[in-house]
């Protein structure tokens, strides 16, 4: 008997590239040890959260201890956190918001599935960039709606928007834009986003008229802070009235494991309260109820702090020393703490294989959308990376004979 529907038995054995290779690394560690396997494979932000941390907590539990200090807060999200996140995201986005246009979400993920219940009908279309995060097409994918990719541009992954643009349909519903990006570092500049805002308003003054559903432009910034050598992540909101922002704490503060993340919508979009209020419904029907209570209080007494950025951004220059060093191609990343690089031979997969033998665990650019590259997370110690020059050295060797 089958116990699982067909798609979800499919999903599985394909499988994401990023978990099968945090598990090979499981695998590898405990039969050689944990200083024996350099493993790049998970963006698992290992950079512990601002030292101001612990005293949030501590205030944090002192609350816990009142009645209802740990009970249901809104679906939307604590009032309070709600009022500071709207003071916070109109800063970074050069808008004015409030508490209402704000939408406290299970992680950044839980955000965009809730967005994707309310708008997402069978047979729609999510339309990005490809190289992009893995999980966006299971996402979409929950509510009949599929993703739709288009190459970026080489060397540097910046979208290819005239193919973009020539990619939009009736049925694409949602354009998602991912800056700085995972898997490639790259931050869109402002030119380039313009451009696609553009798509969007003239894509939506078309429905309009033809009394159609309006195309989205999402962006998904749980990197927005990792931003290196000056380099700039401009807002989106100002760009286009179709505009949410999406955002997470796991990366900038280190809180990946609390799961605390949101949603802002544009307070100019057409309609924006009944999109809000079908956000709160989806947040609770899916299940997610409310985001964590104590990772709300503590993500807002942490506004103003960040992770220790200049470790990221050493570990960034080592691999690019290191993977130079060894001959390996790759555009140095601009944002995030993600390398992309060029596999030497045409199949990355026998570039992944000759990597595993000498314990260094990557990920495939498939899995990414993007064949022929791999990619490579610094959320890793230095002594790591530099402890790899040797296999990767090795392993390109083997590969060039």
């Amino acid at each position: 008997m089958k116990i699982i529907t067909d798609e979800i038995a499919t999903s599985i054995s394909s499988g994401s590239w990023i978990r099968k290779m945090f598990e090979k690394g499981r695998e590898l560690k405990d039969k050689f040890g944990e200083d024996a396997v350099c493993d790049f494979s998970l963006g698992n932000p290992d950079v512990p959260p601002p030292a101001a941390a612990k005293a949030a907590l501590e205030r944090i539990a002192e609350n816990a201890v009142k009645p209802l200090g740990l009970g249901y807060c809104p679906n939307a999200g604590i009032p309070a956190v709600r009022a500071a996140m709207a003071e916070y995201l109109s800063k970074q986005q050069q808008t004015q918001v409030d508490a209402s246009h704000v939408i406290m979400s299970v992680g950044a993920a839980g955000a965009m599935v809730s967005f994707f219940r309310a708008v997402i009908e069978p047979g729609d279309e999510v339309l990005v960039s490809a190289p992009y995060f893995v999980e966006y097409g299971f996402y979409c994918g929950h509510f009949g709606g599929t993703l739709k990719s288009v190459k970026a541009l080489t060397p540097d992954f910046r979208p290819d928007i005239d193919a973009l643009e020539k990619a939009v349909t009736p049925r694409t519903r949602v354009l998602i834009i991912n800056s700085p990006n995972n898997p490639t570092g790259c931050i869109y500049p402002e030119e380039d986003l313009r451009r696609i805002a553009k798509i969007v308003d003239d894509e939506n003054e078309r429905r309009e008229k033809e009394g159609g559903r309006p195309l989205f432009l999402l962006s998904d910034e749980p990197y927005r802070i990792f931003a290196f050598d000056g380099a700039k992540v401009p807002p989106i909101l100002p760009l286009t009235k179709w505009s949410l922002v999406i955002g997470s704490f796991s990366k900038s503060i280190s809180l990946a494991g609390e799961r605390v993340g949101y949603l802002l919508a544009n307070p100019a979009m057409p309609d924006v309260q009944t999109l809000l209020a079908a956000l709160v419904l989806t947040t609770r029907t899916l299940g997610s109820v409310n985001a964590p209570v104590i990772g709300q209080r503590l993500a807002a007494e942490l506004l103003d702090e960040t992770v220790d950025l200049s470790i990221y951004d050493s570990r960034r220059k080592l691999m690019a020393k290191v993977l130079s060093n060894a001959g390996i191609e790759f555009p140095m990343p601009a944002g995030a703490f993600y390398f992309f690089a060029k596999s030497p031979v045409a199949d990355e997969m026998k570039f992944v294989d000759a990597l595993l033998e000498e314990k260094i665990l990557v990920v495939t650019g498939k899995g990414f959308g993007y064949p022929g590259y791999i990619r490579l997370s610094c959320s890793v110690d230095e002594q790591i990376i530099a402890r790899a020059e040797p296999g990767f050295k090795r392993a390109m060797e083997r590969l060039s004979k």
